[in-house]
């Protein structure tokens, strides 16, 4: 397929605001008090589960379309579904109901995965300019969590008036991303059967290459270490308000927290792309996971207030590794299982991630409120198996030969 330069040139320009309309996640700050308020806590930690149990039924399969049917097509299905997922647990209903929102907004992150870093690479490369991914992986990084900022701090003072307003808002901005996305140009690459034929053997290749190995299972772990504060610091700031009678204002606390913890994150995106040429790769991923370790040890022993504020660097090491992971591996995947491969990547983390929530919710206590004793027990099983996870990281980096 013959593509014009300019555009894609326009596809990256058009990127970073399809990040930040996808971004605009106005619920973020109150699902799990939304669930909760309607359900139980065990339901809205299942209820999590099933949103990372329908992504790992349907992220291998949908890459597999990405690689075969297109870029653009799929990013025009992620919207789409997330505008139903958003709509459906909205109008809320029961357990049934909640579970197949979810599962929409599962299907939005499956058509996603993958599909967005590659559009920008093929982009990139097609316009010549495939040695900026990492300026610009970091660029679309800053979009998309400016928009997880504003949404985080609006959807907490729309909770105050209804929690279902905050899925009409994010229905509302994955309209916008589907504007956008509706502009881009395909960009050019293998597709169909001849996409297909390749796709076996391109797979058994990647997974041979030891440095693909290395970072599949990094990016596995730091999945689950990155929405363990997603998952439990709302109940933690819950928890934390209520021992001063101020839970009320738990929906505000917790916009303004996420709201923080994306600006810290957009303030460390700006010194990532120096601190990587200073540290080198290696440094850096070990840094970020280190970080998220470290991040739910002190969430573990302590409900302090100023535990809430450890919050704030809960996306640092996103800021820190992202890019840097999806530059590293990029040009060593071909077209046809680009997608992919990355949702495997990001299958295996949700798959991992998901079936320890559902072991988790069983630990749960069956009360009103998530009981800061069960996220005490809960968070520190998990930081005592990051640390061993980040030692052995640390020793076989270097023959994985992760450094260019």
């Amino acid at each position: 397929m013959m593509v014009s330069e300019k555009a894609m040139v326009r596809n990256v320009a058009i990127y970073p605001w399809f990040k930040f309309a996808q971004s605009l996640v106005f619920w973020q700050a109150v699902w799990f008090l939304y669930f909760q308020d309607a359900l139980s806590p065990a339901a809205s930690i299942g209820l999590y589960a099933i949103y990372d149990i329908s992504v790992t039924v349907l992220e291998v399969p949908l890459g597999i379309v990405s690689d075969k049917m297109g870029r653009r097509r799929t990013l025009i299905a992620s919207a789409v579904a997330g505008i139903v997922g958003s709509v459906l647990l909205a109008f809320g209903g029961g357990f049934a109901v909640f579970a197949l929102g979810q599962a929409f907004i599962g299907a939005a992150t499956a058509f996603s995965s993958g599909t967005d870093s590659a559009t920008l690479y093929e982009s990139l490369v097609a316009s010549g300019k495939g040695d900026q991914v990492e300026a610009e992986e970091t660029r679309a990084f800053q979009y998309s969590v400016s928009g997880f900022a504003l949404s985080a701090i609006v959807g907490g003072v729309l909770a105050m008036w209804s929690f279902p307003l905050t899925f009409w808002a994010a229905a509302a901005g994955l309209m916008a991303a589907f504007l956008l996305v509706w502009r881009m140009t395909e960009p050019p690459g293998q597709t169909g059967t001849q996409a297909s034929r390749a796709m076996g053997p391109a797979l058994r290749a990647a997974s041979a290459q030891p440095v693909l190995r290395w970072i599949f299972v990094l990016a596995v772990v730091m999945y689950g270490f990155s929405h363990l504060p997603f998952v439990f610091g709302q109940p933690f700031i819950d928890a934390a308000l209520g021992r001063v009678d101020l839970a009320q204002g738990t929906p505000v606390v917790s916009g303004a927290v996420s709201a923080v913890m994306m600006a810290v994150s957009f303030g460390a995106s700006l010194v990532a792309l120096r601190l990587r040429r200073r540290l080198g790769l290696v440094q850096i991923l070990l840094l970020a996971f280190g970080l998220q370790v470290a991040l739910i040890a002190v969430l573990s022993v302590t409900q302090s207030w100023l535990a809430i504020a450890v919050l704030f660097l809960r996306y640092v090491p996103n800021a820190l590794s992202r890019p840097f992971v999806m530059a590293r591996i990029q040009p060593l995947l071909p077209d046809t299982v680009r997608a992919t491969y990355v949702s495997v990547q990001s299958l295996a983390g949700k798959l991992v991630f998901s079936m320890s929530l559902l072991m988790a919710a069983g630990a749960s206590s069956d009360v009103a409120a998530l009981p800061y004793s069960d996220i005490r027990l809960i968070l520190g099983c998990y930081g005592i198996g990051g640390i061993l996870i980040w030692a052995g990281l640390a020793a076989t980096a270097h023959r994985a030969g992760v450094e260019r």
